[in-house]
């Protein structure tokens, strides 16, 4: 791969080291320039392991092997000052639960300029000007009110919001979205979701998308990498996936949200939403 923006992970393996129990035993998997590579599976299946490993932020006490390589560089072999440098501004996670990404004693515009200084040298005036037309961009009314917010003063769906509109300022390479919408009530999670797929339009990054729901697996990924007890069991083109699964336990996810939109659409009288 010659693009900056694709991400190659080889024989990704996570263990705990207290214990010496193998929690994922060998991952390999390629995230294509530009694309979005769908995870799922049950939970426990090593989904988030995975995710956290790719940024190497994993728990203490978990310890992890193997390449990952991100414009031609192993960011396994980095030390963690480096390693410091590329998350934000090469790999960017947007987390599931909102509240835990930032420091609940600071208001949001600290987070800001720590990190859009750390990673971009702006001044004070470009933060707040670039961060205003980002968090706009992204449907959040009066940014500077925001800012001017303690993370437990906001919403789950703003909070999401705000890490996209980070994510536009930064303009990473990767963006892993470790199930993002989890947490939030049904109007919220659609408008996340359409925000996750406009922020790939706009900087072109590839992204990891980590998602129970198959119906918004379908809306943005282009491929799918099907977890199972630390193993990927399957791989492929999401339309594929879709319409002819190979792996017995892929076809077991898919009949299952069938069966739940099937039963949602009898509740409600027929009138049901349509899928994917």
């Amino acid at each position: 791969m010659t693009a900056a923006n694709g991400l190659i992970v080889s024989n990704l393996k996570v263990w705990d080291s207290r214990t010496g129990n193998v929690l994922i035993p060998g991952s390999s998997f390629e995230v294509k320039p530009g694309s979005c590579l769908a995870i799922v599976g049950e939970s426990g299946s090593g989904k988030s392991l995975t995710c956290r490993a790719v940024m190497r932020l994993n728990k203490a006490g978990t310890g992890q092997s193997g390449d990952i390589v991100l414009g031609g560089v192993n960011l396994s072999g980095l030390p963690e000052k480096e390693m410091r440098k590329r998350r934000g501004k090469q790999l960017c996670m947007i987390v599931q639960n909102g509240m835990r990404a930032f420091d609940p004693s600071c208001v949001i515009g600290v987070h800001f300029k720590e990190t859009l200084g750390r990673h971009l040298g702006w001044s004070r005036e470009e933060i707040t000007a670039n961060m205003k037309q980002a968090m706009e961009s992204v449907m959040l009314k009066d940014p500077i009110a925001v800012m001017n917010s303690y993370p437990h003063q906001l919403s789950g769906g703003m909070l999401q919001r705000v890490m996209i509109a980070l994510a536009l300022a930064l303009e990473p390479e990767v963006v892993i979205a470790d199930e993002p919408t989890t947490a939030l009530d049904a109007v919220s999670q659609y408008e996340v979701v359409e925000q996750l797929a406009l922020l790939r339009g706009r900087i072109g990054c590839s992204m990891i998308f980590v998602s129970h729901d198959l119906g918004v697996v379908r809306r943005l990924s282009d491929e799918v990498l099907v977890m199972k007890d630390g193993e990927i069991v399957e791989s492929g083109a999401t339309r594929d996936m879709f319409s002819g699964a190979r792996h017995a336990y892929t076809r077991y996810l898919v009949s299952a949200k069938q069966a739940l939109n099937s039963q949602f659409q009898l509740v409600m009288g027929g009138s049901g939403i349509a899928e994917g």
